[in-house]
């Protein structure tokens, strides 16, 4: 168990200085208990190389993809944009301890003072930037939820690029201001599928009333990207760099703590394609895969609708449903998942990144899946006792913080409880009004259409497999 500082008795905020923002990424992929499966090309079936990669990406994210250095620098022009509202608060949740009588310490760390309201531009603000040195004008990519969609606007308004985004259509029907947010910020963003791409308009065809899918969305925006020269691919999770990239979160908990003079028992991520919850949970992993912090647990949250940890299976998947994004192994529901249409847009992926799959796989950490009602009823229990009202993402960590914090109101124990609340929930007042006049559904997603998709997925035949 933690020690508890018996200084810190009324202390609410712990703040950092712009000095004090990190000056190096930390990459997960030298501490791993066995090295990643590589990631395979979806013609050939064979490891991808650079050559392979560079029509989408940078050289510097090719390479950040693929590197065995632990830290990686973070260039000072990103550091300036950075600055702009990094380092982010750090919280004690003192009235939620009361609200639910419980000894535990419950902290969380706040990323919706970004400009785009969540974590999302920690990544793309270096996306953009490495893009902008290679002499890109234009970038593609795909949005759930629009926070992504969001921060990749924003970054390429920062760098003067061009940019084009796919949302994922019931999300740019539930969400129409995270749409003009982009356009605020000079973006352009339709609804995926699309008539702007032949993939788009093979799947209206079969399907008019699509309500699209994050899968659907990647396979769009890359082949947008593919089929110009002067435009790439940019993605918000899932991948090695983008993870790394968001690392500056929890190494800035980290010293945050130190302020608060205690060290977690429990670190608690929501988890869609992965980004939030490694860039949260990775730094502290550290301490725990070194053997420092050996009884660290590391949890994280998906949608009951979404499960890709919890029910999925762990092996080879195409990153989208065209099978034109690169094959990796993770925990996968099947590239051909659409998923209902719950609220939590940014967890609604079929698979999640490698690294998180392998640490899952390997038991170094934990996994649940919870129904959007229950997760909205914590939302809102954190609302009225901390004031923030939170994206319906984060909802999912919030529910698993309050379930142990009420664990510790059972046995007595004293546990100090961390998690990220990646963003806020002001454009989420629809998701808001249906919870509250009770008309949100919860979906279990059946065990037999993950076995469906599974008869669907790229046959690897590796010695690595």
């Amino acid at each position: 168990m933690a020690t508890l500082d018996p200084q810190n008795t009324t202390r609410t905020k712990f703040l950092l200085d712009e000095r004090d923002i990190p000056t190096h990424w930390y990459n997960v992929v030298p501490d791993l208990p066995h090295p990643p499966a590589p990631v395979l090309h979806p013609g050939t079936g064979q490891p991808i190389g650079p050559a392979d990669l560079a029509p989408l990406f940078p050289m510097e994210c090719i390479k950040q993809e693929v590197s065995t250095e632990r830290w990686i620098d973070i260039p000072e022009e990103i550091r300036e944009v950075y600055s702009l509202w990094r380092p982010t608060p750090f919280f004690r949740a003192r009235r939620l301890e009361k609200m639910l009588d419980t000894p535990a310490h419950i902290y969380y760390k706040y990323e919706g003072v970004s400009p785009a309201g969540s974590h999302k531009p920690n990544t793309a603000v270096a996306q953009a930037f490495y893009n902008k040195a290679e002499g890109v004008k234009r970038i593609s990519t795909e949005t759930g939820a629009g926070q992504w969609g969001s921060a990749l606007s924003f970054a390429c308004n920062a760098f003067g690029i061009e940019c084009k985004v796919y949302m994922v259509k019931i999300s740019f029907q539930q969400k129409p201001y995270r749409r003009v947010m982009m356009e605020t910020w000079g973006a352009n963003c339709i609804a995926s599928p699309s008539s702007d791409t032949n993939y788009g308009r093979k799947i209206l065809a079969e399907d008019p009333e699509c309500t699209g899918s994050l899968g659907i969305a990647i396979s769009e925006a890359v082949e947008d990207a593919a089929t110009r020269e002067d435009t790439h691919y940019s993605l918000g999770s899932v991948l090695n760099h983008v993870l790394m990239h968001q690392t500056v979160i929890g190494q800035e908990v980290k010293k945050q703590m130190e302020m608060a003079g205690e060290y977690p028992d429990v670190v608690i991520g929501c988890m869609g394609g992965g980004s939030n919850f490694a860039g949260f949970s990775f730094p502290f992993l550290y301490d725990k895969l070194r053997g420092e912090k050996p009884n660290l647990r590391v949890v994280g949250v998906e949608p009951a609708s979404c499960p890709s940890v919890t029910k999925g299976e762990y092996t080879f998947d195409y990153g989208d449903t065209a099978g034109m994004a690169p094959i990796a192994k993770m925990y996968t529901l099947g590239h051909d998942f659409v998923p209902p249409s719950i609220h939590a847009g940014g967890l609604r992926y079929h698979g999640i990144a490698p690294q998180i799959s392998g640490l899952y796989n390997a038991g170094v950490i934990e996994a649940y899946a919870y129904p959007q009602k229950t997760c909205f009823e914590a939302g809102v229990m954190f609302a009225r006792a901390e004031g923030i009202i939170p994206a319906p993402e984060p909802t999912h960590a919030i529910r698993q913080a309050i379930n142990e914090a009420l664990k510790c109101k059972e046995t007595g124990e004293k546990k100090v409880i961390v998690f990220n609340l990646c963003g806020h929930g002001h454009l989420d007042m629809a998701a808001y009004e249906q919870y509250f006049a009770g008309s949100l559904e919860d979906y279990e997603y059946p065990e037999e259409k993950v076995r469906e998709s599974m008869a669907k997925i790229p046959k690897v035949q590796l010695a690595t497999a």
